[in-house]
């Protein structure tokens, strides 16, 4: 079935495509609603049409997102080409995103992503409650590619920017309640006052309540439920035409019950087979799961003249996590880990926005300091042991950029630019032994002396680098525009904080930063009297000294189970990206993606069974399916007075592996996702009603998972899934 609906979705693509040609010719548009609109994008730090952007950047619009029923941002992956946004692991909401290829799996404290999470242009540092909801939104930008130069730190995969909409200057408001699948209940409220002609308030609550996809047989808790609250708040002040100031604060609480994985395979000890239903597990570790974030931030754009635009962006934010998540996945505490992490976070960030008759720019500062530290205990209870890893990593980041495009000619255009960053760290890292299979001190367990110090030691270390960016584009017409760049970016060092210096003394010197340089052509406009717009690259990208986890688990004389983490890889990564949407008619209109991604090792050096050995014939990249693709088509007609939109849509994802090593049991096959929404929204504009349902044909596919076969640890491989097909109905209320 998954080669006939990846055949259906590369054929729906040219389909589209031909079908927009061919009508065109006969079909002008009518008015500005049926011809395509300029879609503006912030992806160089300036407001540029997205055809002028030598950037392959795909912008979801907040209309795109509700009319594909999309409900948080993991609803990316199925849009974005080359893509990969999942809840992590273990989790309910912690973001896992790999863009090209290129990302992070491990969400621990002190690991870096690889992808950057931005809202409102605040660099979001950690990865937990970064899973957010889609609502009060304007757009989404997924930047592809390094953007080392405007973005800095650790976008190396790419940047994924979530734009909130400005408040104005007229009253609004907008309830929406939604029931479904599950006992699914969610409200969402936000308004807009205006206090005067020069001041504005704004605010926003939420609230996603869900019953579990499955069940924890053991101890009777749901599995994948949902328990989300989240609230937003902002003001504007626009005393003069030249001075904007915007003040903003958000939080989120996730309360959702743990979600433990389903085993994949009979255990070893006690006899348990894996469930029958995907969402059930054995879990017997006992613990809530709290995640609670937070952020304010203050914005200030003052105008000085038609040149020159100074911004400010000031901005703190925390979070603070405590869950439990069993390897095991049986009532056995063969591998129980309760956890708790926090983190704290300052930006400052200035920037000058430029701009002349042939040139514009910007240049910036960036200040940032992070704390971020955590405790996890490792319950082994063949070990008769409690492994407690304890840590901190202090982070002191300063860097300076600057991006500047000149237009040679009326067609020709260059743009330079680059960003010297420095890092500065310093941390700490302590693993005890623990006798007795339970919770250790650290994490609430009953006092009792350290049975063996296998780490316990502190180091600093500064990591610094210069990533350049250059591009060079050609209007081959007024409407469509071809480039070429060379982009490069890297993601700090650090040292691992699951490190057994016994077992690997190794681990105390840390590792050092990895980097990718990519080369890119691309190839976007519109067409057709604007009926057809369209963004394509190709990419070819150098990736080096990548931060690779693996796992050593050893018997007498060095008990123990760690992680080595160190810059094992080289990989090459090269492919293509076509996203394109059409008026078909002026009523069908159809969005497309395609990608394909070629990612392999070069080189994957192994350490941990003594002398160096490169095994990177056995080794195959995570997270990287040779093909995504994506196809939607709505319907637009008037029904009862209002106004209908029904949109259908695909998507497809060739097989992938979880891990770099291979596993015939947790590797996902090829597999396609069905979903369809309708929205109704009546004459005046003040209310909507919409159904819509999701995986329709009710896929089974893994998002997640852990692998710790054999005996050891009671062969203890566990899988996380995707949701299955669910069905939603709302109502909206706009004024």
């Amino acid at each position: 079935m998954n080669r006939v609906m990846k055949s259906v979705l590369l054929a729906g693509a040219a389909w589209s495509a031909a079908s927009s040609m061919a009508m065109a010719q006969d079909a002008a548009p009518q008015n500005d609603q049926t011809a395509l609109d300029d879609v503006v994008v912030t992806a160089r730090r300036r407001d540029e049409q997205l055809k002028d952007v030598p950037v392959a950047v795909s912008a979801l619009s907040a209309e795109q997102l509700e009319r594909t029923g999309a409900a948080d941002i993991t609803a990316l992956q199925q849009q974005t080409p080359n893509a990969t946004v999942q809840i992590a692991r273990g989790s309910n909401s912690t973001l896992i995103s790999f863009i090209r290829g290129v990302g992070q799996q491990d969400p621990l404290w002190g690991f870096e992503p690889g992808v950057g999470l931005y809202i409102d242009d605040v660099y979001v540092a950690r990865p937990q409650g970064a899973v957010l909801d889609i609502f009060d939104v304007n757009r989404i930008e997924v930047l592809r590619g390094p953007q080392g130069t405007l973005y800095g730190r650790n976008t190396i995969g790419g940047a994924i920017k979530y734009v909130t909409k400005r408040l104005g200057d007229e009253f609004a408001f907008m309830g929406r309640g939604t029931i479904g699948s599950y006992n699914q209940r969610d409200a969402l409220v936000s308004a807009t006052i205006p206090l005067g002609e020069t001041f504005a308030v704004g605010g926003a609550f939420a609230k996603y309540d869900r019953d579990g996809f499955g069940t924890n047989l053991f101890t009777g808790e749901e599995q994948y439920d949902k328990d989300v609250t989240a609230y937003r708040a902002s003001a504007e002040w626009t005393p003069t035409d030249q001075l904007f100031v915007r003040f903003a604060w958000d939080r989120v609480e996730d309360d959702s019950a743990p979600r433990h994985g389903h085993r994949e395979v009979n255990s070893t000890t006690g006899g348990y087979t894996p469930p029958a239903n995907i969402y059930d597990t054995n879990a017997g570790v006992q613990g809530n799961q709290e995640v609670q974030t937070q952020g304010t931030s203050v914005t200030v754009e003052y105008t000085v003249n038609d040149t020159l635009t100074l911004k400010s962006i000031s901005a703190w934010r925390s979070g603070d996590t405590a869950t439990v998540i069993d390897f095991d996945q049986t009532p056995l505490p063969f591998l129980d880990v309760p956890a708790v992490y926090a983190d704290e976070q300052f930006t400052q960030e200035f920037q000058a926005l430029m701009q002349g008759d042939n040139w514009s720019g910007v240049a910036g500062l960036y200040y940032l300091d992070g704390k971020s530290s955590g405790v996890f205990d490792t319950i082994a209870g063949n070990l008769g042991l409690a492994i407690a890893a304890a840590g901190y990593v202090n982070t002191e980041s300063f860097s300076a950029y600057a991006d500047f495009s000149y237009d040679f000619s009326d067609r020709l255009h260059a743009s330079l630019g680059g960003r010297y960053t420095q890092d500065k760290k310093d941390a700490g890292v302590q693993r005890f032994f623990y006798l007795g299979a339970a919770r250790s001190p650290l994490t609430g367990g009953t006092a009792r002396p350290i049975f063996a110090t296998r780490t316990n030691y502190t180091a600093d270390d500064t990591f610094e680098k210069f990533t350049p960016r250059a591009s060079i584009s050609y209007d081959l017409t007024e409407e469509m525009t071809g480039y070429a760049s060379i982009s490069q970016g890297f993601k700090s060092g650090g040292w691992d904080m699951r490190g057994d210096a016994a077992l690997v003394p190794s681990t105390v010197n840390g590792y050092q930063p990895e980097t990718v340089t990519t080369y890119e052509l691309g190839l976007k406009g519109t067409a057709f009297d604007r009926r057809m717009s369209f963004a394509s690259a190709a990419f070819y990208s150098d990736f080096q000294d990548q931060q690779i986890t693996t796992q050593q688990v050893a018997t007498l004389p060095a008990v123990g189970i760690a992680s080595v983490v160190d810059n094992a890889g080289a990989s090459t990564i090269y492919g293509f990206e076509f996203e394109g949407r059409a008026f078909i008619t002026d009523s069908i209109t159809s969005n497309v993606s395609v990608g394909y991604l070629k990612n392999e090792f070069d080189r994957f050096i192994t350490r941990v069974t003594g002398a160096p050995v490169d095994i990177s014939n056995l080794r195959e990249p995570q997270n990287s399916p040779e093909w995504s693709a994506f196809w939607g088509v709505t319907w637009t007609g008037d029904v009862a007075g209002g106004e209908l939109n029904i949109t259908p849509s695909i998507s497809y994802r060739s097989d992938y592996h979880l891990f770099d090593a291979p596993d015939p049991i947790l590797d996902q096959d090829a597999y396609t996702l069905v979903d369809l929404a309708a929205i109704w929204t009546a004459p005046n504009g003040h209310y909507q009603v919409a159904l819509t349902g999701r995986n329709l044909t009710d896929e089974e596919y893994k998002v997640g998972g852990y692998n710790f076969a054999g005996a050891t640890f009671n062969n203890s491989i566990s899988a996380f899934y995707g949701p299955p097909r669910t069905f939603s109905a709302s109502v909206t209320v706009r004024y």
